[in-house]
């Protein structure tokens, strides 16, 4: 059937539609499916999306705001870091950490109600278009519907229930029309129905988002309680005394650096020893990276963080991983126990290990020390527990609470372990 006869046999089924009503009126019924024009909801959606949008953009810019306060507190950090290392300095580095903490939760929390704003808007968006792709389905149906029911009619029966050639001619030209107007609307349909594929698919990600969000909020919260914490135990081993703080600092800055002079000493005695040991050599290795020693948990502090607390002292050579006291520390990698160190009830405690490829690593603020100099161990073996509350054995002077202190070297100098945890 021709461009034509389709066109043409439109207008007839028009005419049998309304039966006694004659041609003229079977026309205008027929023109009430005008495929020309878009099909619309209702405006009620589109207004309730313009008002989400609004207070979308009020929490976009409280979150830029809460950004700037942020990163004036990190300025007020650097500048306390970079004055003497005195208690009150102390102090304020932790109130600015506290208030930069305190702030990341209030951002994160603008954040989950920015992204529930946008799920609401995706949500009616979605809505929206699936009305509006019914509507167009069911118009898009009954015109095919008339094409089909009157497809077999010719042009010799169309022409004979004309009343005069002039409003023949009429009507094809509005059924030309009419025809391009259906194939606007299946283009229509099918960009609609690509949009609102898009749109679900963004929805999940809003969603997938928001839990993330609530998650890191749960996070941020801990560590807002963790930062108070460590601001008081400072002011507790210290009984807000500059003298008594002033001598923990330096006890603490010479633990740092007797252990790490020890580790560094070990590093090649121990290498120079099992050059030539064969089980050393073969030990197996063929893991994919470090293991992590703790469960994979919140990072307290990292390599050479910039924000770490008594930074002014030296740098932090390692990742603090939060972990509860008494929680089981693993061997990161098969290797040899090059050296164990038990600082007792008010020393610092630590265990290094080597391992193949010039790597070694060090887990400090022990509590417990389930190996000895000399052993051999397995990736994943137990190998001692963690620590690091302030008072108790192993943990050392001015730590601020449980965590594994993880250090990583090559040849004796320390790298970032994140670069080797898998």
């Amino acid at each position: 059937m021709n461009g034509l006869k389709i066109k043409l046999t439109m207008l007839v089924l028009a005419a049998l539609v309304v039966g006694g009503f004659g041609v003229a009126a079977a026309w205008g019924s027929f023109k009430q499916l005008d495929l020309t024009k878009p099909t619309g909801g209702d405006s009620e959606p589109t207004e309730e999306i313009n008002t989400l949008n609004q207070d979308i953009a009020k929490k976009k810019q409280a979150i830029e705001d809460l950004k700037q306060k942020q990163e004036a507190y990190q300025r007020a950090i650097a500048e306390k870091q970079a004055e003497k290392a005195d208690l009150k300095n102390q102090l304020a580095i932790f109130d600015n950490r506290l208030a930069s903490l305190e702030t990341s939760l209030e951002k994160i929390q603008l954040n989950i109600e920015e992204t529930q704003l946008e799920i609401k808007k995706l949500d009616l968006e979605i809505t929206t278009k699936e009305d509006e792709i019914k509507k167009e389905k069911e118009q898009i149906a009954v015109a095919l519907s008339l094409l089909y029911k009157e497809g077999d009619k010719s042009d010799i029966e169309i022409m004979l229930t004309k009343d005069n050639f002039v409003q023949y001619i009429d009507q094809i030209k509005h059924l030309k029309d009419l025809n391009n107007g259906i194939i606007e609307s299946l283009d229509n349909l099918k960009a609609k129905q690509a949009s609102l594929e898009t749109d679900r698919s963004d929805l999940k990600d809003k969603q997938d988002s928001l839990l993330k969000l609530q998650a890191e909020l749960s996070s941020s919260q801990e560590d807002v309680k963790t930062e108070k914490g460590a601001k008081e135990i400072i002011l507790s081993q210290t009984n807000a005394s500059e003298a008594e703080y002033q001598r923990l600092l330096a006890q603490a800055k010479r633990e740092q650096q007797n252990a790490s002079a020890d580790i560094a000493n070990m590093e090649k005695v121990v290498r120079q020893r099992l050059a030539k040991n064969q089980k050393f050599n073969e030990l197996d290795t063929t893991g994919e990276g470090f293991i992590w020693p703790v469960p994979k948990n919140t990072i307290t502090a990292y390599f050479h963080d910039p924000d770490y607390p008594f930074r002014q002292v030296f740098e932090h050579p390692a990742v603090d991983i939060k972990a509860g006291q008494g929680t089981p520390v693993r061997a990161a990698s098969a290797g040899y126990v090059a050296r164990v160190k038990d600082g007792g009830m008010k020393g610092y405690s630590y265990i290094m290990l080597v391992h193949n490829d010039g790597l070694s690593s060090v887990y400090g603020h022990v509590s417990v020390i389930s190996v000895n100099e000399e052993d051999y161990v397995n990736q994943g073996q137990i190998i001692g527990m963690s620590g690091g509350m302030p008072g108790t054995r192993g943990a050392g002077n001015l730590t601020t609470g449980p965590h594994l202190h993880f250090e990583v070297r090559l040849n004796g100098i320390p790298v970032n372990p994140l670069d080797y945890l898998n």
